[in-house]
């Protein structure tokens, strides 16, 4: 089987290691590589894992430059990887067109580090922009282990999202919003076909029942494989993903050919 993990993490040499601790100690989780890219190709070899997204975040307005262009400088051979802005940044909206030169796939936006909701009308102009440039918007979704204790991206605010941009590709990671997967079903499942979910880092919290009715409901061809790396191994989602009852088409669907076909991969 050929896999392709859609949420990834990693950091430059200098600061994994403070990245990876730092949040490892708050968590409580032991992560599955040392946080750089070194540690991602090692473990995607380990899980024989051909490509792989690389989500990063920029916590504060003066990352975002930065953080943009080491992304653009690690891109190839099976790394991929989108951008990121701050809500908060006064340029962010230029930032995007900047993603967009760069040749990064989308966006990565984070409730829980950036401090905002993502039905906020403050973030429509960025949606707005994103949906023109067609860049893929990659949300965080629910409960955060790294976080506080207030939820702010919850499935009602993403499928708010998905209303008022209907042609804006939204990926909703953690199966729609980790630890609210009844909220997920009640409000995402199956109604937005501009909505993708991932699977980061769930195998650990949810039911296979839950997962498989998920999946039913919203459909095969809009799950993609993702890990959450260094924050859970792969082969855990893998697993997951094998144990149930799904058909060779669906795994396939969910593996691999999701994410090519939304970055636009032809093989």
């Amino acid at each position: 089987m050929k896999y392709f993990d859609f949420h990834t993490h990693a950091f430059t040499d200098q600061l994994a290691e403070r990245a990876v601790s730092g949040l490892s100690e708050t968590s409580g989780i032991e992560p599955a590589t040392d946080g750089t890219l070194g540690g991602l190709r090692k473990i995607m070899g380990k899980n024989g894992i051909s490509g792989a997204m690389i989500l990063p975040v920029a916590t504060k307005p003066t990352q975002q430059t930065t953080i943009n262009n080491w992304a653009a400088e690690i891109m190839g051979d099976g790394i991929f990887c989108c951008g990121s802005v701050h809500p908060d940044a006064e340029d962010a909206v230029q930032e995007l067109r900047r993603i967009k030169s760069l040749g990064l796939y989308g966006v990565k936006l984070h409730s829980e580090y950036q401090y905002f909701c993502p039905d906020e009308e403050r973030m429509f102009p960025l949606y707005e922009e994103m949906e023109k440039l067609g860049l893929i918007a990659v949300f965080h979704g629910g409960w955060d282990p790294y976080g506080q204790d207030e939820v702010r991206a919850v499935p009602r605010s993403f499928a708010t999202v998905a209303e008022e941009f209907p042609h804006l590709r939204i990926v909703s990671a953690h199966m729609g919003g980790m630890r609210l997967w009844d909220d997920v079903e009640r409000y995402i499942a199956g109604k937005y076909e501009n909505i993708w979910l991932d699977t980061g880092v769930v195998a650990n919290y949810i039911s296979e029942e839950q997962m498989l009715r998920l999946i039913r409901l919203h459909g095969a061809d809009r799950v993609l494989f993702g890990s959450d790396c260094p924050w859970d191994n792969p082969a855990e989602e893998i697993s997951l993903i094998n144990r149930l009852p799904l058909s060779e088409e669906e795994r396939e669907s969910i593996f691999y050919k999701n994410a090519e076909m939304l970055i636009g991969i032809k093989e």
